[in-house]
């Protein structure tokens, strides 16, 4: 996996390889590939606001882990486990936006809370809330 990097120190307050921001990068891999075909480090570390070296760190990461493939000259894609978690990630946040929406939050508190909460969900939790959410 030979990803085009600078080599440069991460900045503090940087992702710093996390679970959370491992599966917050699938997500947006997911949804770059959605929008645009392709997806790229420096098109990830703009979607996530992060410098490329931290983006670049942690997509070798998530190959090395076995999420992602590198295509010369196209960049990356998702393997079938790093689909199933970015899903399963996108699929949380859909469900945790539709259960705040009801109560009529603003967009923000309810961007904010979702990004809170997205990750600390148990798998229990999160199909009572799909339940409900579709019951209304």
């Amino acid at each position: 996996m030979n990803f085009e990097c600078k080599d440069r120190k991460p900045r503090l307050g940087q992702h710093t390889g996390s679970s959370e921001s491992g599966e917050d990068y699938l997500a947006c891999i997911r949804e770059l590939l959605q929008k645009k075909g392709y997806a790229r480090v420096a098109d990830v570390a703009e979607s996530l606001s992060v410098v490329e070296p931290s983006a670049c760190e942690m997509i070798k990461r998530l190959a090395q882990k076995g999420y992602l493939t590198r295509e010369k000259y196209r960049g990356f894609t998702l393997t079938e486990s790093g689909q199933a978690m970015a899903d399963e990630v996108l699929t949380r946040r859909r469900t945790l936006k539709a259960f705040l929406q009801s109560f009529g939050l603003p967009q923000n508190v309810i961007e904010q809370d979702v990004h809170g909460l997205e990750h600390h969900l148990s798998k229990k939790t999160l199909e009572c809330l799909k339940r409900f959410v579709k019951a209304d």
